[in-house]
């Protein structure tokens, strides 16, 4: 349970980081972003990256809280995301969502594939 913590709280502090650092540089640079198609579509990815990142930390916050996760999770990072994503430009909340929905398709996947490797190991024992 402590080594669980521990990496809770480091991927916390990580995903905080990293998320300050993207949402920072979407800012500064979001006139750049809004600038061209191809740089809205950019803009869109950056924000779905801060999807990733704001459910990292909303989960491992509710793992190290004993709370479970559940969709409320993943909407409320949604929510964060599409409001960065609507400070650049209205065609990035659109790509957002959709780099959003494919992250969380291969995160879904990824997850199932840890699961049933974790379980067919702790089956061994």
């Amino acid at each position: 349970m402590l080594e669980t913590m521990a990496g809770a709280g480091t991927s916390m502090v990580g995903s905080v980081l990293l998320f300050t650092v993207i949402l920072s540089l979407q800012q500064v640079y979001r006139g750049k972003l809004a600038s061209s198609e191809l740089f809205t579509i950019l803009g869109g990815f950056t924000s779905s990256l801060l999807f990733l990142l704001s459910l990292t930390f909303i989960g491992n916050f509710q793992e190290s809280s004993g709370m479970k996760s559940s969709w409320g999770a993943v909407i409320l990072a949604e929510i964060i995301a599409l409001i960065a994503a609507s400070t650049v430009h209205r065609v990035c909340i659109t790509t957002c969502f959709l780099f959003s929905a494919g992250i969380l398709y291969e995160m879904n996947k990824i997850s199932g594939y840890m699961f049933s490797k974790a379980e067919s190991k702790s089956k061994r024992h």
